[in-house]
């Protein structure tokens, strides 16, 4: 297979496409242990308003592609408007920070490479310039690990909207140096023993994938991952330093989203030969710290329990989860063998995570006989 660079269109780096294609065989809900209304209870949930803003659901099962729907909608490249969209099967389509999980992925391959560094090396080490910020010997204390695991102990606020010049990764990216940035930041725990959302972790490990390999991003990850799973056409979207957003600035695809979820379950392997480490999967999944009371998070990833089926004895499944803002969702459920994307536009939105879950709950789990 031929890999070209990356090309730069805008503020995006485009790679190129893969030379073989990968094609979901479509199959009826009914052929994977669905019933036959699943696409009736979507309906429903939208006509009553229940969901709304989305811009394309997919659900794979055992391998083949079972559901397919797009709508049209506002949407955004990165907080900039670009209007109304009638979505396809070949739109591309903010990840948000599923980019995040995907960067977990990324890491693992580097790791198996040797091209960086182990999970119980000090992080600030890799950043030499930064070495006169370690005055609190907890600087010295943050490791790979916990940068994996967003336990790194500084403070740091995305809670807010990414319009309010406050929020933490506005911040950091309006800083003249992003990591000194980070660096800087007073720390509100011990390294290891609090989870903290925010862009802190994935920029510095995505500074590790980059100064490792010798290769940006989307070239790195068009090498190691995209093309040897078939994933087509992609844009990545630059921050403020003119490199590509390690922690949101993905676009794809939702057909090619649910190419990652189908090589979860297929622990990492893709036509016979290892993308991913199994080993890093499993590390991956762990739960290594809680988010709230029914989430946990492990290198990039989160975790957690469904029931699904009919009442009234409904059996719970473990799902794997990559989150991102507006609605970005893939779900795994390695038990079900079922993998589901889902894309919408609710930016801005306080209840953008209500439409996904409900997808999930009231369609997808609702719908498995």
């Amino acid at each position: 297979m031929i890999i070209g660079a990356a090309a730069t269109i805008g503020n995006a780096a485009i790679c190129p496409l893969p030379t073989l294609a990968f094609e979901w065989n479509k199959v009826p809900p009914s052929e994977t242990g669905f019933a036959p209304d699943i696409e009736s209870r979507l309906d429903r949930l939208i006509a009553d308003r229940r969901i709304w803003g989305l811009h394309g659901v997919i659900i794979a099962r055992r391998g083949r592609l079972v559901f397919e729907r797009y709508f049209e909608g506002e949407d955004e490249n990165w907080g900039s408007p670009i209007g109304h969209t009638a979505f396809g099967p070949d739109t591309l389509h903010d990840l948000r920070s599923v980019t995040k999980s995907i960067l977990g992925l990324l890491y693992g391959q580097a790791l198996a490479a040797g091209k960086v560094p182990t999970l119980d090396q000090p992080i600030l080490a890799s950043f030499p310039e930064c070495a006169d910020l370690a005055a609190d010997p907890r600087n010295k204390r943050m490791t790979v690990a916990h940068a994996l695991t967003m336990t790194l102990g500084l403070e740091w606020n995305e809670d807010i909207p990414y319009e309010d010049p406050n929020n933490s990764e506005v911040l950091m990216e309006a800083s003249p140096d992003r990591y000194r940035y980070i660096f800087s930041r007073p720390f509100i725990a011990e390294p290891g023993t609090r989870w903290i959302y925010g862009a802190a972790a994935t920029t510095l490990i995505g500074r590790l994938i980059v100064k490792g390999t010798g290769q940006s991003l989307p070239d790195f990850a068009r090498t190691a991952l995209f093309d040897p799973i078939g994933i087509g056409r992609i844009e990545w979207t630059k921050g403020s330093n003119g490199a590509p957003a390690p922690a949101s600035g993905l676009r794809m695809t939702p057909r090619d989203l649910a190419r990652i979820g189908q090589l979860i379950l297929n622990r990492g392997e893709w036509d016979g030969r290892q993308i991913v480490p199994a080993d890093w999967l499993e590390q991956s999944f762990k739960a290594y710290v809680a988010v709230d009371e029914t989430r946990r998070y492990g290198y990039f990833w989160y975790a957690g329990d469904l029931q699904y089926g009919k009442p009234p004895n409904r059996p719970i499944a473990h799902w794997i989860g990559a989150f991102g803002y507006g609605g970005q969702r893939l779900f795994v459920f390695p038990e079900l063998d079922l993998s589901v994307a889902i894309m919408a536009g609710n930016y801005n939105d306080g209840n953008q995570w209500m439409p996904p879950i409900r997808v999930i709950r009231e369609v997808v789990l609702a719908s498995i006989l």
